[in-house]
């Protein structure tokens, strides 16, 4: 096995669903020629054409038209989209046909496309290029969402999206494309969706985070860990359909709950965690659940980045504050 990162891990995976299934094809702007902005497509066009690896006009709207024709036709079409803040015109096409094409057709088609683009900050980019919508898309009904944390669960995730009878929406994290490398093995495995991933065991609280936000959580767990106390870390990596069991296991055992985004708060998928916790869990909570997130505010792009994205720092005062209850 070789050692990748994130953004390698997506490019063998869609290089694995192409060979194995010819249904799949995957289209969006510059992922042929230039392989991607970010060359998670890179070297596909050379290995499968350009009747399967499409260059597409700058025209979201008119990829994600594309994709709803080519899935409901019996094609697997992997969209892509270059940044999460040209995803607006998407919105259309996901909610008013990908999302019910099932239902309203009865069963008798469905919409198997995949959706995927980079989200998230940390690489000090323009407007436009840093944002998290994930809650905007969970809200929808009939919308799978996914957000992988590392190369392994990236390919694993990513095939077994592709493979999915429905719509699914795979938001990659910026920063972590190329910050960490892992062991993955092209077998063409297929990771679980609609599940977390324990990360850490920990007895004395529970840390949920999801993409980027996951690094962050897993560094104050350790910041946690020299002063004694043990921090469970999960990765929520689906976030709708979401598995609130593991979650509410967790937090059965440890009693108290951060929940990390990149997000603004109002409105962040961690709020519906929360409210999970408070309908289910509450008899288990020795104290308020924190929240670590983005500011209701746009994104300072680039210099002050790093003080509206959650940190170590902040997550381990939010964490001081749990364990403050008696």
């Amino acid at each position: 096995m070789a050692e990748i990162t994130l953004v390698q891990a997506v490019n063998l995976a869609l290089a694995r669903a192409l060979a194995e299934d010819e249904r799949v094809l995957v289209l969006g702007e510059d992922v042929g020629a230039d392989g991607g902005v970010f060359r998670a497509t890179d070297g596909l066009l050379a290995r499968f054409g350009e009747a399967r690896i499409v260059d597409t006009p700058l025209a979201e709207a008119a990829i994600a038209g594309l994709s709803v024709g080519l899935a409901a036709q019996g094609f697997r079409p992997v969209a892509e989209i270059q940044f999460t803040g040209f995803i607006y015109p998407v919105i259309d096409q996901l909610v008013n046909h990908a999302s019910r094409l099932r239902t309203r057709t009865r069963g008798r088609l469905s919409c198997p496309l995949v959706l995927r683009a980079p989200c998230g900050g940390g690489v000090r980019a323009p407007e436009h290029h840093s944002e998290s919508p994930e809650a905007m898309f969970a809200h929808v009904p009939g919308l799978r969402v996914v957000i992988p944390s590392s190369p392994r669960r990236a390919y694993g995730m990513l095939l077994a999206a592709i493979r999915d009878p429905d719509p699914v929406v795979f938001l990659e994290p910026t920063r972590l494309y190329r910050t960490l490398r892992e062991e993955v093995a092209d077998d063409g495995a297929a990771a679980p969706l609609d599940r977390c991933f324990v990360l850490r065991e920990g007895r004395d609280l529970t840390l949920v985070a999801w993409g980027g936000a996951v690094r962050d959580a897993l560094a104050a767990a350790e910041a946690l860990a020299k002063g004694g106390v043990g921090a469970e870390v999960i990765d929520v990596a689906t976030l709708k359909p979401l598995d609130a069991d593991t979650i509410l296991a967790s937090v059965g055992r440890t009693g108290r709950c951060v929940i990390v985004h990149e997000a603004p708060l109002t409105g962040g998928f961690g709020g519906e965690i929360a409210a999970r916790l408070a309908e289910r869990g509450l008899l288990s909570l020795l104290a308020p659940v924190e929240r670590v997130a983005g500011y209701d505010t746009v994104m300072p792009l680039p210099r002050l980045e790093h003080l509206y994205l959650p940190n170590p720092a902040r997550i381990v005062a939010a964490a001081r504050r749990a364990l403050a209850y008696a």
